[in-house]
């Protein structure tokens, strides 16, 4: 998935006015000289387990209609040029644009700049046994029924090529010939091993031919063997699942299953996860394959660039999503400029307190239409809208095939013409125009809905979480830092009232709000009318949240309104080069480099901090609290922030 990030995010205090004045030809400057030096700079954090809501051009994964051009034009248009992102993030969302307004702790924020190299910001999963994941072993676990190595090299490149045409349906060749050079049993036998190990679908017998023997690929079940592995072919006393440690630097999660399918010529979808993690970060996290040997993936890793795979084992169940405990965080804040009893206040206030769990930025999306109104729409059923909203010309830059498709579709509402100039049709624009073109302007639920739907999900999700900030920020407000009578708490999975006997039994830890839905109860006290007065503004009824089509009905969910991070600690360290690592990573670990030599006077200071945070939870949050700064794109363009390239 893409959407145009931020590399470095330098959380600054706010200028002085001459400052703001020279603010743009001093970005200018900045820039020049960043992209000019090179660098493996990361982007803006995304929440760990949920994927983020894009309108710009979201690919949908696991779509095989598309080809392959497509996916390197959206690769090679990735980052965009730096003023016209710049420019873009004017146009985007302020943290008080959606509800983010309030601080839990007292003391005076400082600056820092946030992820000027991916590699300042590591995720390590914890799953759902309170496991935390790491790489820390490449060994593969001794099984006599694998294959032998010859395997792997017994076919030559032609060999895989026709092979993997004939496995993908690519040619209309019913099968292929594999002459057996100095012909032996056991070289028959390796060869036969090659081809159903490496691609899955295809059966093999031997045939005489003038006097030479030759292995005769061929399909064993039609198309679907390609999706479902042939079962007599795993040994019955070995688990269904392979669970491995998947490490990746700089690389989504979905894109390296994509990476890792295309390399063992299966589809996705037999691969399964507990949450998609950070693309700009370097993060470890446990995926299952269903009948693929830890013999076959790790012989993976010579050719796999930005990640690794370790830690191998044989189970009899796949992951599912939300199955995780959480996520441990290691960040590097560089160059900040506040004192040790600054850093030690934030810290400890962190540690002891915790921060509002609001909905972070990239919640919302990131250009002009946050998404959050388009889930309204929705909501309200004005499909009118909803269309307008994703297919209309918006300020601030964009690709520019995007600008061209938004500019054919405000002059002709034609939505082929509009399609005519996309050349990247996974994306959501592509996705409803292709929808119009099929069902027609009059049925726009029914274009809609070929969006995929989780994204069309997130949508809603979207302004469901704009509320809850709101409210969220009126409740602190109001009542501040303590539990209330009327207040939320949760006894189990129900949702109960605080009552006025009861109210010294519990914290503001304790409480929690609502996501609104025809499943919820809400406060007996001002927030209660608040969220009525807010739906209604919004044309909606709290009490009839169901929609006409069921999909879009909102049950509702509870939230904890603060969040106190576990396995809270943090270090101050020097340091004089902005390239040089902070702290060794598994991989650094399992390659033996040792842990870099840090000057005990360098001319920066960088502030190293760990914590781990449960799952729906987003560590720019954690981040905002401890810096007082807004975390949005927007703010810091306007602050003068660094842009790397």
């Amino acid at each position: 998935m893409e959407t145009v990030e931020m590399n470095s995010v330098s959380l600054k205090r706010p200028c002085s006015e001459d400052d703001v004045a020279n603010a743009d030809e001093i970005k200018r400057q900045k820039i020049l000289e960043k992209s000019k030096a090179g660098n493996d700079s990361g982007q803006s954090i995304e929440n760990v387990t949920e994927q983020p809501v894009h309108t710009k051009s979201e690919i949908i994964p696991n779509e095989e209609s598309e080809e392959q051009e497509e996916e390197e034009l959206e690769d090679s248009d990735e980052d965009g040029d730096p003023e016209s992102f710049a420019d873009m993030m004017k146009h985007g969302l302020t943290e008080s644009d959606v509800g983010i307004t309030k601080f839990v702790s007292s003391h005076k924020g400082f600056s820092g700049i946030l992820k000027e190299r991916y590699s300042d910001f590591v995720v390590h999963e914890i799953g759902k046994d309170g496991r935390v994941s790491h790489l820390d072993d490449f060994s593969v676990p001794v099984d006599d029924e694998d294959p032998s190595e010859e395997t792997f090299t017994v076919l030559s490149d032609e060999d895989k090529q026709r092979l993997e045409e004939l496995q993908l349906f690519k040619n209309k060749e019913t099968s292929v010939a594999i002459e057996v050079i100095e012909d032996t049993k056991e070289k028959r036998t390796i060869i036969h091993q090659a081809v159903k190990s490496l691609f899955p679908g295809l059966e093999t017998k031997t045939e005489d031919r003038d006097g030479k023997k030759y292995i005769i690929a061929y399909h064993a079940a039609g198309k679907k063997a390609l999706a479902n592995p042939r079962k007599h072919s795993w040994p019955k006393s070995r688990g269904s699942y392979c669970h491995f440690v998947l490490y990746k630097e700089n690389k989504d999660t979905m894109d390296a299953i994509n990476v890792l399918s295309k390399f063992l010529r299966v589809k996705p979808n037999i691969f399964s996860y507990m949450g998609t993690k950070d693309k700009r970060a370097i993060t470890v996290q446990e995926i299952a394959v269903l009948r693929i040997t830890a013999q076959r993936l790790a012989h993976l890793n010579k050719c796999l660039m930005n990640f690794k795979l370790g830690n191998f084992s044989y189970k009899n169940h796949p992951l599912k999503l939300g199955e995780l405990q959480g996520n441990h965080f290691t960040v590097v804040l560089r160059n900040i400029t506040g004192t040790d009893d600054q850093i030690e206040q934030a810290m400890h206030s962190l540690r002891e307190i915790g921060f509002i769990n609001y909905y972070g930025m990239q919640r919302f999306g990131t250009t002009a239409v946050p998404t959050y109104q388009i889930g309204r729409a929705i909501l309200q059923n004005n499909w009118n809208e909803v269309m307008d909203l994703i297919l209309k010309p918006r300020p601030g830059a964009e690709k520019g095939y995007l600008v061209k498709c938004r500019e054919e579709w405000a002059k002709t509402k034609d939505p082929a013409a509009a399609l005519k100039k996309l050349p990247v049709k996974r994306c959501v624009e592509g996705q409803l125009l292709r929808g119009l073109l099929k069902y027609g302007m009059k049925n726009i639920i029914s274009a809609f809905g070929i969006i995929p739907r989780n994204n069309r999900l997130m949508y809603i999700h979207s302004y469901q979480s704009y509320v809850w900030n709101n409210m969220v920020s009126k409740r602190i407000e109001e009542y501040g830092l303590r539990a209330v009578p009327g207040d939320l708490i949760l006894k189990g999975a129900t949702a109960v009232h605080i009552e006025e006997g009861d109210v010294d039994n519990y914290t503001i830890h304790d409480v929690v709000m609502p996501l609104p839905g025809f499943d919820v109860i809400y406060p007996k006290h001002k927030i209660g009318e608040a969220y009525r007065e807010m739906l209604v503004a919004d044309n909606l009824d709290i009490n009839n949240m169901r929609h006409k089509i069921r999909d879009y009905s909102l049950s509702g969910a509870y939230r904890k309104i603060i969040i106190r991070p576990q396995n809270v600690n943090w270090e101050v360290v020097a340091y004089d080069d902005p390239k040089i690592p902070l702290f060794t990573t598994d991989l650094d670990k399992l390659e033996g480099k040792p842990l870099p030599v840090l000057p005990t006077d360098g001319k920066f200071r960088a502030l190293k901090m760990e914590f781990s945070l449960p799952p729906s939870t987003y560590a720019t949050m954690a981040i905002r609290e401890v810096l007082k700064m807004d975390t949005s794109i927007k703010n810091q363009t306007q602050l003068n922030t660094t842009w790397l390239r």
